[in-house]
């Protein structure tokens, strides 16, 4: 398969994603997006993890920004590290493009910084600071603030909050001011799973608190369901 162009409620500073991997992600968060609520989960993302080998013969080019494993979880524990190694290899062989991971499990970027394209931009998922049950399998919410603290400051670094989940304004607000990332994505459930959601004033209260802390947050259209 090609690249694909990043259309619809993707990153509108993504130009193109790929995914070399297959199976179902193991976090199995309640409001994937992958899953669609009319035609199921795609057979490309169904059953074991897999690389799919007719992936890696995509041609890169140059002056792209990629995300990788859109529809995945590339750093997932349950991800073999020769799949993981794989797919940076390919990479790097089009070194003239930035490439976008995002991850639910940060503490693995950790076991590849060497091999990670110079013009990466990491990423990981925060929708609340509260541990909410049966929303996700990922690692603990606490874990993955804690670990983009760490993150080297070599790389560019963001967070996602989205889906945006029930949260507290200040706790929420400080463990992003301290992660210090270049720039925030901040959405809301755009596919009615019915999450517990916060409340206009704590969403506004949020993006004034870390717009006054010197953070880049940038609004993803579905917010404005919450906020208008």
């Amino acid at each position: 398969m090609p690249l694909k162009k990043s259309v619809g409620n993707m990153y509108p500073w993504v130009t193109d994603t790929h995914a070399h991997l297959g199976g179902e992600c193991p976090h199995r968060c309640r409001y994937c997006y992958v899953k669609n609520p009319r035609f199921g989960r795609p057979a490309k993302y169904t059953g074991e993890l897999r690389l799919i080998e007719a992936e890696f013969a995509v041609k890169y080019g140059e002056g792209k920004v990629i995300f990788v494993e859109n529809c995945g979880d590339l750093f997932a524990e349950e991800v073999p590290t020769e799949f993981i190694h794989r797919v940076l290899a390919h990479c790097a062989e089009w070194p003239l493009n930035t490439y976008v991971f995002q991850t639910k499990n940060p503490r693995r970027y950790f076991n590849f910084l060497p091999a990670l394209p110079e013009a990466s931009i990491l990423g990981t998922t925060i929708e609340t600071n509260r541990e909410l049950p049966g929303i996700s399998e990922a690692p603990p919410v606490f874990d993955r603030f804690n670990v983009m603290t760490l993150i080297p400051r070599i790389f560019k670094r963001f967070v996602t909050v989205e889906p945006i989940l029930a949260f507290d304004v200040d706790q929420l607000a400080a463990w992003i001011i301290e992660i210090r990332p270049d720039f925030l994505n901040i959405g809301a459930d755009s596919k009615n799973h019915g999450l517990p959601e916060p409340s206009q004033a704590d969403v506004l209260s949020l993006i004034a608190k870390l717009r006054d802390g010197g953070i880049e947050v940038r609004e993803k259209h579905n917010l404005g369901r919450l906020i208008s």
